[in-house]
This record gives C-alpha cells, structure tokens and sequence, in this order.
C-alpha cells in the first residue's frame, strides 16, 4: 500500500480541497479530504494508452455518501467564539493558545529542514491576564 499525504493551496491532488489523502491500495484507491471522499475500484482505473481520451481522469471516481455531515471547523470555532461573546462566556482559546499554535508550526518546520527533533519552550504563563489563561467577556 502507498499512502500519500498533500496540503496545499496550489497543488492538490484531486483538485477540490485544501488537504487531500490518497490511498492506493492493490483494489483500487481513495482520496479523502475534510469535505469529501472518492474511491476507485480496480476494474473502472482506466488503462494507459497513447490515445488521449476525451473523458476526464476524476470520470471513473465515485463519491462516497456522507452519512453524518462534516462541518467546517472554522465556521464552528467562529461561532463558538460569537456565542461566549453574546453570552458573556469564556471563551478557551486565548492569544496565547495562538502563539503556542504558532511556535509549534515554526518548530515543525525548523524540524523538517534540520531533519530533527526540536524542544518546544515551556508554556507562556498567560494567567496572570485571566483565568486559566482564558478570555472572558463582559
């Protein structure tokens, strides 16, 4: 089995989402991503020929039913965050939960291209601005 995994803007590996996994296995493949899934059974790959073909490549993919709703995380964090606001709530992901998300993917990065492990910093004490470091509305 070969796995590959593509996050990107600009190439993608079907072409309609942002993160994309494919799988390809000895009957057939599938492309997952956080909006959708398709598969490829075998027997409808296409042969390679010379001749180009007037189909298009993704003709032969199938949808795979989307029987629970996937719902865009941003939208749902969006909403969570209006709705402690309305509420007077608190809301848990404070500018320090950002900055820790920050330096995590500036480490991941010097860690792929030093090709090694790298130690995080300890935590910023965020609580002396508000409880647990969380943002309350008034």
């Amino acid at each position: 089995m070969v796995v590959q995994i593509s996050a990107s803007w600009a190439a993608r590996v079907y072409r309609d989402d942002v993160l994309n996994i494919q799988i390809d296995g000895t009957h057939g493949s599938a492309v997952a991503g956080y909006q959708s899934c398709k598969v490829q059974h075998r027997v409808n790959t296409p042969r390679s020929s010379a001749a180009l073909s007037s189909t298009p490549p993704q003709a032969s993919w199938q949808e795979v039913p989307d029987l629970q709703g996937n719902p865009d995380p941003f939208k749902s964090q969006w909403e969570h965050f209006i709705r402690a606001v309305v509420m007077g709530e608190t809301f848990p992901w404070d500018f320090f939960a950002a900055a820790r998300g920050m330096q995590l993917a500036e480490n991941a990065l010097q860690s792929s291209l030093e090709r090694r492990w790298i130690t995080t910093n300890a935590e910023p004490d965020s609580s002396k601005n508000s409880p647990r470091g969380a943002i309350k509305h008034a």
